[in-house]
């Protein structure tokens, strides 16, 4: 029998033992997708190991070892990979940093997966039961999420999650975001699931609650107007993504209600045009922030707010500012961050002109830290400033000024909060000392 395990290793803020606690954590696809892919035909035994939601061991019985990994979990990833490989075992890396960097994840891995690995993932299993796998499997030109399996979600601890009902609708984004590692690892084309298929799988589910992990639902109106309609008669309630476009066209919004729509996360990024210039986001429009909000609060629908601080149009006077303009549009679930050159991204490039990067170790690519020289304040700045306001925003007084009166889903909306409130209490004791530290994985 082939024995694989599936590797999720996780940052020391979003680790099991940090603080992202259970309130604030959905199942992925990528492992319970990779699964999947394993042929049938193959006398296999898998297990999945997610490092937000528990320990991977040390003493893993199994011939492979896979892990996914991102830029903010590289030397993690590759102190696993250097043990388990010392241990014996084969060892391969996928994810959206090895396709980024893939010459830097072969030091460490027996074999690296660039782009996504619907079809060269069974591939790799042939090859390596006939004794000569690759040291290299790229993406296939022809790839589609079409008929893609179902994943193996019972691969999982339901405990841990606050669900393990992800569905995949769509993949990719067509933005052109200066600072978004996704287009730098696997291009801009975006890839369709068949809506029959997508409402196939829901319905397999049988569950009345479903989240949508994908980049951007609506990247494709064409397309969102077709699943969503599909999923009136479903009768469910879903949380997904999509850009700030999406107040742009009250149908739309329309058609999320009728749907089902109860949350969706937008990446609001800056309070301020400037910075929406800077970083290429041309679809967000500052001025329209609260009327938007309001037309999702009227149709019942909550909203995740995603902000970045570090833009070379801003100074210190952006956090305050910044909560209060979140507390006026009452944006139920505010979210912090600091922007990061991902490697391979335009960000990255000029910042590296301009002599900017001032951090090198990828542990401290988790945009929760600072690793360049900002314009306008200093790193210290930066990085007290992104506390201050996750403090002030998450102040229980300021979480009940946004929520009421659309206190339309407390169920949902307040231990969220809750769990926000916990983490930003205990953002500050990550340091550099916590976020680079892996002795807990030994050396051979």
């Amino acid at each position: 029998m082939l024995k694989i395990a599936l590797l999720a290793p996780a940052g020391a803020m979003h680790r099991y033992s940090g603080n992202f606690g259970k309130s604030l954590h959905y199942a992925p696809l990528t492992l319970t997708t990779l699964a999947a892919l394993v042929p049938e035909e193959v006398d296999a035994e898998i297990a999945i190991y997610d490092e937000t939601a528990g320990r991977i061991p040390l003493d893993i019985d199994a011939q492979l070892i896979g892990i996914t990994c991102i830029t903010g979990t590289a030397p993690r990833c590759y102190a696993y990979a250097d043990y388990f490989r010392k241990k014996g075992k084969t060892v391969f890396m996928g994810g959206v940093h090895p396709s980024m960097l893939p010459d830097e994840a072969a030091q460490h891995a027996d074999v690296v997966f660039t782009g996504f690995s619907e079809q060269t993932f069974p591939e790799f299993i042939y090859d390596y039961l006939k004794g000569g796998p690759k040291k290299l499997y790229c993406q296939n030109g022809d790839f589609t999420i079409a008929g893609r399996p179902t994943p193996r979600r019972e691969l999982l601890n339901a405990k841990r999650y606050i669900t393990t009902k992800t569905v995949e609708a769509i993949r990719g984004c067509s933005h052109t975001c200066s600072f978004c590692a996704y287009p730098a690892a696997f291009g801009r084309t975006v890839h369709k699931r068949p809506v029959k298929e997508v409402v196939a799988e829901i319905e397999a589910l049988n569950t009345k609650h479903i989240v949508f992990p994908d980049v951007n639902l609506i990247t494709d109106l064409k397309y969102a107007a077709e699943l969503f309609t599909a999923l009136i008669p479903l009768k469910i309630m879903w949380l997904g993504l999509v850009t700030s476009a999406v107040g742009m066209d009250d149908e739309m919004i329309a058609l999320f209600r009728k749907s089902g729509c109860k949350g969706l996360l937008i990446g609001f990024e800056s309070i301020t045009q400037e910075s929406q210039e800077y970083i290429h986001k041309g679809v967000n429009r500052v001025d329209n922030y609260v009327t938007l909000m309001k037309k999702l609060h009227d149709n019942g629908i909550l909203v995740q707010g995603c902000f970045a601080f570090g833009g070379d149009e801003e100074d210190v006077s952006v956090f305050d500012r910044t909560v209060e303009m979140i507390i006026k549009a009452k944006i139920d679930l505010p979210r912090y961050s600091i922007l990061t050159p991902f490697p391979q991204t335009q960000f990255y490039f000029q910042l590296e002109r301009e002599g900017r990067i001032i951090e090198r170790n990828w542990a401290m690519y988790d945009v929760q830290h600072c690793v360049f020289r900002p314009k306008n304040m200093t790193k210290e700045q930066l990085e007290e400033g992104t506390d201050r306001a996750w403090r002030a925003t998450y102040k229980t007084s300021n979480i009940f000024k946004r929520l009421a009166p659309f206190l339309h889903s407390p169920w949902l909306s307040l231990p969220l909060n809750m769990g926000y409130k916990g983490y930003a209490d205990k953002w500050h004791k990550f340091t550099r000392e916590v976020m680079c530290d892996n002795s807990d994985i030994p050396v051979l």
